[in-house]
């Protein structure tokens, strides 16, 4: 059976999927496809549940001679790597560190700023038409501190980005303790974002999404992305329903785009960073009110829908290699001296893949060689929380809207 339409979104994680609801409010027909018989159950689903509204610096690559000795050691809870994989990260990592020059991540952040701000505004407003309010909390989250050095320099970068409307609340021991009752511990300090939404289950969130795309005459289709060619001045992609054509196509595919892109011949600099996560109940009647990032010692607990979520930092390695949760093994004793963690929830760590460009801002635009070829991919740390807002900016261009915000920046030309 053959299928047309008028836009073809490759991948059903919250980038595809938000892209997919802007486009068919602009009244374009779409159909939604990925490789799994339901939304968001890739990287989408495991993540720290926040809508960094409030994160307008970028995550750079760390420049002072003490993270990288440690870092090197390959011992840390925040960053582990694969020796082998090496030959084929250690490129990007350079071009990684070359972005991350003070004035780089000026750039970087003035071209982030317009999507950063207004993400949470968009979320919800997608929250309440899919009529999914219980999957929003408006906690902020809180970043704990070990160390007054550490503290010292946050604080100080709060004041920087007071300029831009972000809110925070520094606080000591005594409203550490008034906040998280349950924590153990001395602590230097903590800032607690107040702007930030926390998503208590995202996976669940996405599928909220893809259902309300559903429930609005939008097609969702398994198929693989692979089988996408161009024919006609269109293109074309088999699904288990049969083959769907289309004028437009957009790769939302995070860091599986390559499948995609690598065989048109574009040269696109994707990185992979992988991470892990575990749920666990919370001993006795103890209850984690904020996510909540221990700084110094790099891993976050988040207080989700299914148990307290430890998730790690970033893992350099293969995108396809077989998982090695070091890092959460590691993160659990530590996590246990700070919050009275019990059982495992699962039996095996889950692991995902975020896709990162050097710069760590996404690609999204026109492809410039193939006429119809939409890219929007590459949100690295933020997709949860850019995933609508980009949806957004991508439905401006292709519609021929007034872009809300300078795509220039996001451009695929920016890597020659």
């Amino acid at each position: 059976m053959k299928h047309e339409t008028d836009v073809l979104v490759l991948g059903a994680g919250i980038v595809g999927v938000s892209a997919a609801l802007h486009l068919q409010q602009r009244g374009r027909d779409v159909v939604l496809v990925d490789r799994n018989a339901a939304a968001g159950d890739e990287t989408s689903y495991g993540n720290a549940g926040l809508i960094e509204v409030a994160s307008v610096q970028p995550y750079l690559f760390p420049r002072d001679l003490g993270h990288l000795l440690r870092y090197a050691l390959n011992r840390s809870a925040d960053v582990h790597y694969h020796l082998s994989g090496l030959p084929e990260f250690g490129p990007w990592l350079v071009r990684y560190f070359m972005a991350s020059s003070p004035e780089s991540a000026a750039r970087i952040a003035k071209a982030a700023l317009p999507l950063i701000r207004q993400s949470l505004a968009e979320h919800e407003a997608l929250i309440a038409e899919a009529g999914v309010p219980e999957l929003l909390r408006k906690t902020g989250w809180i970043k704990l501190f070990r160390s007054e050095q550490s503290l010292g320099k946050s604080v100080a970068e709060l004041e920087g980005v007071k300029r831009f409307g972000v809110t925070a609340d520094v606080l000591d021991d005594a409203a550490i303790a008034a906040r998280e009752p349950n924590l153990m511990g001395r602590f230097a300090g903590a800032i607690h974002w107040l702007e930030p939404g926390f998503i208590p289950d995202p996976g669940a969130l996405v599928k909220a999404y893809a259902a309300l795309f559903a429930r609005k005459g939008g097609r969702f289709l398994r198929g693989d992305a692979r089988t996408l060619h161009q024919q006609g001045g269109g293109w074309r992609i088999t699904t288990d329903d049969g083959v769907v054509s289309a004028r437009d196509v957009v790769v939302t595919l995070g860091p599986w785009s390559d499948l995609v892109y690598k065989p048109l011949g574009y040269r696109i600099p994707l990185g992979v960073k992988r991470g892990y996560h575990q749920h666990f109940t919370p001993h006795g009647n103890a209850v984690l009110q904020h996510p909540l990032l221990d700084a110094d010692r790099g891993y976050l607990l988040a207080p989700m829908n299914r148990g307290i979520r430890l998730t790690t930092g970033a893992e350099f390695a293969r995108r396809d290699a077989p998982p090695t949760p070091v890092q959460v093994t590691r993160a659990r004793a530590l996590a246990r001296d700070l919050f009275p963690l019990g059982d495992a929830i699962e039996p095996q760590p889950w692991m995902g893949a975020r896709p990162c460009l050097p710069d760590m801002l996404p690609v999204i635009g026109k492809a410039p060689r193939h006429e119809g070829l939409w890219f929007d991919f590459g949100h690295q740390h933020h997709g949860l929380t850019l995933g609508p807002v980009t949806g957004r900016l991508l439905a401006d261009m292709m519609t021929g809207a007034e872009p809300f915000a300078d795509p220039k920046p996001f451009a695929l030309e920016r890597f020659g």
